[in-house]
């Protein structure tokens, strides 16, 4: 049994152990690995007396709540992609909270407007480019520029990092822009679209690319040494630029979590959640993954501050998840993943 594994099943073993005689508790169900939040629900746990519950589901979510129905342990539902928060809306697993701290705290683009999930931490998609490019600004409807032909690395079209992004630039430019847009890029690329964003920086590195598309935490990764020497090697040989839409800003893709539709703890729920976006926390979830704080009083990692000043992008969450679908069947519809030399 991996670790993982172990975690959940004693994470379970807790939950299903408890009683209401207990002290006050709250239970998460999250697709984030345990051990990147665990010291923010230990000082959550420190400062309140509220125990922190934590069950680890790598796939799964929505059908683990949905079939435990009304007698399920879960307060917190908690994900990394926006796009799974609205699946969860949308399947009426969770269930709106008005709370004056999580509004005052976290812009209106970056939570949802009845209050069904709200951003945690943020991870800006970026520009990884060779060092040496003489290249500062940047704005993604110059990724299918033909300057860019043969120079540009980039992983599956379908991974959700990217499908969040081309969403995006159908919410900006409509479905026949984005058609022609992801036409452009697929022509641009230097190798298959595969792998991960760090193979971005890996391939920029080795040449193969000048340019990539990544997210903004994993430069963090890379350039502390938490990913190791090979990997800090390669971030020395790349400079990051927020790109930014045309007449918008960056996009800006979130963990975050909602209230479970049968919370069995709702007001410790609340109560943990109003803590994540604390100025305390906020810095935690910025030492631990090298993420962007949502509110704007807390600061980001100085690697990730180097970046420079992160605008996110005017249109909501909310409004682009919609086109994801539509998305998806572009980068089918141009063969986004099929490389051609």
């Amino acid at each position: 049994m991996t670790t993982l594994k172990r975690f959940a099943v004693a994470s379970l073993f807790a939950l299903t152990a408890a009683s209401p005689a207990l002290a006050q508790e709250v239970n998460i169900y999250t697709t984030r690995e345990p051990g990147l939040i665990q010291p923010i629900l230990e000082a959550f746990t420190e400062e309140t007396g509220i125990a922190v519950n934590t069950v680890f589901l790598q796939d799964g979510l929505a059908e683990r709540v949905a079939a435990e129905g009304e007698s399920s342990p879960a307060d917190i539902l908690m994900t990394v992609d926006f796009g799974v928060l609205s699946d969860l809306v949308d399947r009426g697993l969770t269930q709106p909270v008005e709370s004056e701290v999580l509004e005052a705290a976290i812009p209106e683009v970056l939570r949802d407007a009845d209050g069904n999930w709200f951003a945690l931490s943020g991870r800006a998609r970026v520009l990884y480019a060779a060092k040496d490019l003489d290249l500062d600004t940047f704005t993604y409807e110059q990724l299918d520029d033909e300057e860019w032909r043969g120079r540009l690395c980039i992983r599956s079209g379908h991974h959700p990092y990217n499908t969040a992004l081309f969403a995006a630039y159908i919410a900006h430019h409509g479905e026949d822009a984005a058609l022609q847009w992801l036409e452009g890029i697929k022509a641009n690329q230097a190798r298959v679209a595969a792998g991960g964003d760090r193979d971005g920086a890996r391939d920029i590195a080795a040449g193969i690319c000048d340019i990539s598309i990544g997210n903004s935490y994993y430069v963090g990764l890379m350039a502390s040494g938490a990913g190791g020497d090979e990997q800090k090697a390669w971030s020395d040989e790349i400079k990051v630029i927020l790109p930014t839409f045309e007449n918008g800003g960056t996009q800006v893709n979130i963990s975050g979590a909602g209230v479970a539709a049968h919370a069995p703890n709702r007001e410790e729920a609340v109560q943990l959640l109003e803590y994540l976006v604390s100025d305390e926390a906020q810095k935690l979830y910025a030492e631990a993954n090298f993420e962007y704080p949502v509110t704007g009083t807390a600061e980001a990692h100085p690697i990730i501050a180097a970046f420079g000043e992160l605008e996110p992008d005017s249109i909501p969450l909310g409004d682009i998840v919609q086109y994801r679908t539509l998305a998806s069947e572009l980068v089918d519809r141009v063969n986004f993943d099929t490389f051609e030399n």
